[in-house]
């Protein structure tokens, strides 16, 4: 049987992807003779290679687009990576519905900085949150399985946290303005001890912003008993001569515009 062959094979008994080494051993054949094959096919458009040794069988619909959407691999390659992992930031917000305009790549959380996962035109970035392994998730299902996705309260602070993979805090804002239909006051309460205590500052200020005070409620009382300094709107952004905010401790060196 030649690669080509047990590839088809995989995918007729619902396995998609397959590592060099996998591939070898089952074929009898030396590593190098494997990558060679693979090589061939990829050229033929039969196969993508998202991860150095990490294959994925393209099915004829997808070979324009030159890999798997990332929702049916970015599972079994963390699982291969042996990664602690969820799908969040902008890309957990439209799955819960908003910013459907947002991401033009796939978001995954994981511990620590990895590189952009470039496959044919899929785009996969990564974004470093130590405490990845207690952030809540859900699962949704996909073509291939299911993805872990942070819950809508998770996915609220992980806006605020990163607000530079999430397109500014004015986009973050009109994020928030969908994102609030689903949020629970008191899971969000939930969320506080996971998350710096700016993050709630600044989340807290942002729900009020977009008319949600009622979520922002429980965050305002913690941010009195807690915060006893000011922090920046804007992480990493000069905040001298900024206004403060009182109620939130924040110093406000950026102007937020949600496009409401």
């Amino acid at each position: 049987m030649d690669l080509a062959d047990w590839v088809d094979d995989l995918a007729a008994s619902g396995l998609h992807h397959f590592t060099t080494n996998e591939a070898a051993q089952a074929l009898g054949a030396s590593p190098i003779a494997v990558r060679a094959a693979i090589r061939r096919l990829r050229a033929r458009g039969r196969l993508a290679t998202p991860f150095r040794g990490f294959h994925l069988r393209l099915s004829p619909e997808y070979r324009v687009l030159g890999c798997l959407p990332a929702d049916q691999f970015v599972p079994d390659l963390m699982e291969h990576l042996g990664l602690a992992w969820y799908a969040g930031v902008l890309t957990a917000a439209r799955l819960h519905g908003a910013g459907h305009q947002a991401a033009q790549v796939f978001q995954v959380v994981v511990a620590d900085n990895r590189p952009r996962i470039r496959c044919g035109r899929v785009a996969v970035d990564f974004v470093a949150r130590r405490n990845v392994a207690e952030i809540p998730v859900i699962r949704t299902n996909t073509p291939r399985g299911f993805l872990r996705v942070s819950t809508p309260e998770a996915t609220a602070f992980d806006l605020v946290g990163y607000p530079g993979h999430a397109g500014g805090l004015s986009n973050v804002a009109t994020v928030l303005t969908e994102l609030a239909e689903i949020l629970d006051a008191r899971k969000l309460a939930e969320e506080i001890p996971r998350s710096p205590l700016p993050w709630t500052q600044r989340l807290g200020f942002l729900l009020e912003s977009v008319g949600a005070p009622r979520l922002a409620a429980p965050l305002a009382a913690h941010v009195e008993r807690h915060a006893r300094e000011y922090a920046p709107l804007r992480p990493g952004r000069p905040a001298e001569g900024a206004s403060r905010d009182a109620r939130w401790r924040l110093l406000l060196n950026e102007a937020v515009e949600p496009d409401l």
